[in-house]
């Protein structure tokens, strides 16, 4: 079974060795065509503590390492331009 992967946006990190993406969802409604977004939240384990909000990052599916996190931490595609 393949691994899944997602691409999406750091809106949180103020927990320890854990972050919040934001993932959307684009796709065209059935009847008139116009492009819909739907927005997920995901809580992904970050082990070295390396994100700030607005990076651009990979995640990945992992076993249950708590309540809510299922999804780790694979790289940050891109830096955040904002200070902070």
């Amino acid at each position: 079974m393949p691994v899944k992967q997602k691409i999406g946006i750091v809106i949180s990190n103020k927990m320890q060795k854990t972050i919040v993406v934001k993932i959307e969802n684009r796709y065209p409604h059935p009847i008139y065509s116009k492009t819909l977004v739907k927005t997920k939240k995901y809580v992904v384990h970050d082990e070295k503590e390396t994100c700030d909000i607005g990076d651009k990052v990979l995640v990945q599916e992992c076993r249950p390492l708590s309540k809510k996190k299922r999804w780790k931490l694979v790289e940050i595609l891109s830096k955040s331009s904002l200070i902070s």
